[in-house]
């Protein structure tokens, strides 16, 4: 490794900004296989006396590759080439757990809890679930993972009158909820870019910043009762979330010609 921090590999030429050499370099070696999942870099004071360059610069070069999800920096250990995450195809168009997404591609599935019990409200779940005043909601708060790669962070409440036991939840909550007869049938689902805070970072073994998928669902019962507000987490670097698009009707179009869609 020590060829690819090199000084003669760095130029104040026509090469770009040192810090994209840098990177360049770093991410070249990775991809080519020269550094592999788990490989450490030198520290950075190391690191600068190889290259030649400032640690400010050399700071700059590796907080990039870590916000791509590249590197990963792990307080007192080091920063490490990230461990490679397969890609995974989630449609939008059905209502499915986390544990049966996992179970339809023969993964295995791992949940660390944070959190299981009964709460007094917030406004955004009385809001959401349509609670009254002196109701209680169950919240569930797991990392999920997959083949021991964490992939995603679920935030669940549910109106206590649904899921009065939250201790009961040890692997997929709409196993729990399908035996109660009150799984839900359709849910509105709305998903954001958001970038990772120290935090959910961590929970998920990435560096600070990197992008990341919000999601937020309502989901309802067959009577149109709301059953479940989650706001979940997903690594963006694990999952493509894809949709089935369908020339509209005769009617439809019509219609959105008239609202000027």
């Amino acid at each position: 490794m020590n060829d690819l921090f090199s000084a003669k590999n760095f130029s104040d030429g026509d090469s770009g900004p040192l810090y994209l050499q840098l990177h360049r370099r770093i991410a070249e070696a990775i991809a080519s296989g020269r550094l592999k999942p788990g490989d450490s870099l030198p520290p950075e004071r190391e690191m600068a006396i190889q290259t030649g360059l400032s640690r400010v610069t050399i700071r700059k070069g590796i907080e990039a590759l870590v916000a791509s999800g590249q590197l990963v920096q792990k307080r007192g250990s080091g920063t490490f080439v990230a461990p490679k995450v397969e890609r995974l195809e989630q449609a939008l168009s059905l209502l499915t757990s986390f544990t049966e997404d996992m179970a339809r591609r023969g993964r295995q599935v791992e949940s660390h809890w944070l959190m299981r019990g009964l709460h007094a409200p917030v406004p955004e779940e009385v809001m959401a679930l349509g609670l009254g005043a002196g109701d209680r909601v169950a919240r569930l708060e797991r990392v999920r993972s997959s083949d021991g790669v964490p992939l995603a962070i679920e935030r669940a409440s549910l109106p206590a009158a649904i899921l009065p036991d939250p201790q009961a939840i040890e692997f997929s909550l709409y196993g729990v909820l399908n035996a109660r007869g009150l799984r839900p049938v359709r849910a509105v689902q709305r998903i954001s870019a958001t970038n990772l805070g120290p935090k959910d970072a961590d929970l998920l073994g990435v560096g600070t910043g990197v992008a990341a998928l919000r999601i937020e669902r309502v989901s309802y019962l067959e009577t149109g009762q709301v059953v479940e507000f989650t706001r979940s987490i997903y690594r963006g670097d694990a999952y493509d979330f894809a949709v089935e698009l369908k020339l509209a009707s005769g009617d439809d179009r019509s219609e959105a010609e008239r609202n000027g869609a």
